[in-house]
């Protein structure tokens, strides 16, 4: 399969590293734990990259810009729910020692690919 223009981007992979690592802990939690908080955090870290995917393809840019901005808010919800998976100790160390880092890179990563979007704004020479 031919891989799509989104999937080269560097903030589209590091939202699918997210959301690989956090399916892979939420698969280890007991039955309440799974079905109350980590549902709702497999289903946030999983429309960071489903709404960098949406967008690249909506064909206008300020569409893509939209969604960015939705993945970035998915992106904040996830962090709600890693905070309520820590406080509720569902989380080891180890987890989020390699979360932690992804995390805070990927919002700056969604800002950047944000402002990125569009045409090329072309220097006014100064008077």
């Amino acid at each position: 399969m031919a891989r799509t223009n989104f999937e080269n981007l560097r903030v589209y992979q590091l939202s699918e590293q997210i959301a690989d690592l956090v399916w892979e802990i939420v698969n280890r939690w007991a039955a309440l734990a799974r079905d109350t908080v980590g549902k709702q955090l497999i289903r946030s870290a999983d429309r960071i990259g489903a709404n960098i995917a949406e967008g690249s393809g909506r064909g206008s840019f300020q569409d893509n810009r939209r969604f960015v901005r939705i993945a970035r808010g998915s992106l904040y919800e996830t962090q709600h729910w890693l905070r309520r998976a820590y406080k509720r100790s569902l989380l080891t160390a180890d987890q989020t020692a390699a979360l932690k880092p992804l995390i805070d890179n990927l919002s700056p990563m969604l800002n950047a690919y944000l402002r990125s979007i569009g045409p090329k704004q072309t220097e006014k020479p100064h008077n």
